[in-house]
């Protein structure tokens, strides 16, 4: 039984990253362990909402996942924790493009039987806000709005009206917020800029964030809302559980393949649940930074490249001479590499006109066109991650492109949205700019970890 509220709003931009990271904030500063969680499959907010409760960001996808997954996943994260707050993605409404509610917010909140705050930008109206508030309350009767945050608000006088206008909806004003320049983000080609680019500034605003919500929310009345949640009826993720104890790559004996995980600030974009998955596959996981370290951990057996901007940096990791030729010498060794997104870039012969590992017979530069959506696809050999024929669901998101995009033996045969095939398989590479979730397939650890082993 944990206490939990998610935070939604009628659209994107509404202030739903700024109002949730705050109340984290200011929920574990009064003492209280707060589990942070994000609806879909965006990587950036969850580091600010790490940096908020000093726990690890979760995701919860639905579609990645299978709605299926997201009370054990959420059951996981929360354990021992006194109160989980999940921050919803666009729209309350908003799912998977075509699908119905898949994926939404409210989908998720009723998978979670999640009491719903509303975060209105209220900068433009006053008593609309009522008409607005009611509509998405009542437009789904299996979602609870149990309060409403007035964002964006301008002036006491403002604040009445507003206030005055909801006494009739049935849906209590828990908070309104003024605008504050100081809790703004800054943001660039894929959205905000993540914690580990600007992690000074990002402490700084986080903090704002709370002091904001602190002073203009009621929080006795938020976390009086969030223990009104039900009981959750599902049995926590276990890593180990898609992993029969025999197939546990080095369970019980001295091997433990060592994994090398890229991370820093190019390589930012990653799920909790990984790392999780190899440790339980009998992985050990080693963290290293492509922008300062020269060469790979000591005993590398395999490779992990996971998302992140890779050409915000392609200079500095161009730079990086000594770890581009080690990592060109793994991959030709034959040993598992399993690259995304930022990572396939990382491993082209080029970036923007920069040397890159050379790992691939292609090259990557920027483009002004955003590449973003889910999408259902199959293997097309069998490789490091999979076999032939294997299904997965993942998430395109980039303004890049690499030419060609696929090699002559691709990942994937992308099925949904549209049919192509993309990304490359090599030896013991697997590169693709689909972003994946292994929670969902718990075999790609293990098959990936077995592969490192031998």
């Amino acid at each position: 039984m944990v206490a939990r509220l998610v935070i939604a709003a009628p659209a994107s931009g509404s202030g739903k990253t700024t109002v949730a990271t705050g109340l984290m904030a200011a929920l574990a500063r009064s003492g209280l362990t707060v589990s942070p969680h994000k609806v879909g499959p965006d990587y950036i907010d969850p580091g600010y909402h790490a940096l908020a409760t000093g726990r690890p960001g979760r995701n919860l996808d639905a579609y990645m996942c299978g709605p299926e997954l997201v009370a054990p996943l959420f059951a996981h994260g929360a354990r021992g924790c006194d109160l989980a707050v999940v921050e919803g993605v666009m729209g309350l409404y908003d799912g998977a493009s075509g699908l119905g509610e898949l994926a939404s917010t409210a989908q998720v909140a009723k998978l979670l039987r999640a009491p719903v705050v509303l975060v209105v930008d209220a900068s433009s109206q006053s008593r609309s806000v009522a008409a607005l508030v009611h509509g998405f309350a009542s437009w789904d009767p299996g979602v609870r709005i149990g309060g409403v945050i007035l964002n964006k608000v301008g002036s006491d006088r403002h604040e009445a009206l507003l206030r005055e206008a909801m006494e009739d909806v049935g849906v209590p004003v828990l908070g309104a917020l003024r605008r504050a320049p100081q809790v703004d983000t800054p943001s660039r080609h894929l959205g905000l800029v993540p914690v580990a680019e600007r992690r000074p500034d990002a402490v700084d605003a986080v903090a704002a964030m709370a002091a904001q919500v602190r002073s203009g929310c009621d929080l006795e009345g938020l976390l009086a809302l969030a223990r009104t949640a039900p009981p959750l009826g599902a049995e926590p993720w276990d890593p180990a559980d898609g992993l029969p104890a025999a197939d546990r790559t080095g369970r019980g004996s001295a091997r433990r393949p060592v994994i090398a995980v890229a991370g820093g600030s190019a390589f930012t974009f990653s799920y909790a649940e990984h790392p999780e998955l190899l440790t339980a596959a009998g992985a050990e996981t080693v963290t290293f930074d492509p922008l300062k370290d020269e060469q790979l951990p000591p005993g590398t057996d395999g490779l992990v490249i996971g998302g992140g901007f890779p050409e915000v940096y392609a200079a500095e990791l161009s730079a990086n001479e000594r770890l581009r030729k080690a990592v060109a010498e793994l991959a030709r060794s034959g040993a598992p590499v399993a690259a995304e997104c930022a990572g396939l870039l990382y491993l082209a012969r080029s970036l923007d006109g920069q040397p890159m590992c050379g790992v691939l017979d292609a090259d990557a530069r920027m483009s002004g066109r955003l590449t973003l959506g889910y999408r259902e696809a199959v293997a097309v050999r069998d490789n490091s991650l999979a076999v032939a024929g294997t299904r997965l669901r993942g998430h395109e998101f980039h303004r890049t492109v690499i030419e060609p995009g696929a090699g002559a033996d691709p990942a994937w045969g992308v099925v949904h949205p549209e049919r192509r095939v993309e990304g490359f398989v090599q030896q013991g590479v697997h590169a693709s700019y689909l972003h994946t979730h292994w929670a969902a397939r718990p075999e790609v650890a293990r098959r990936f970890a077995e592969g490192c082993a031998r």
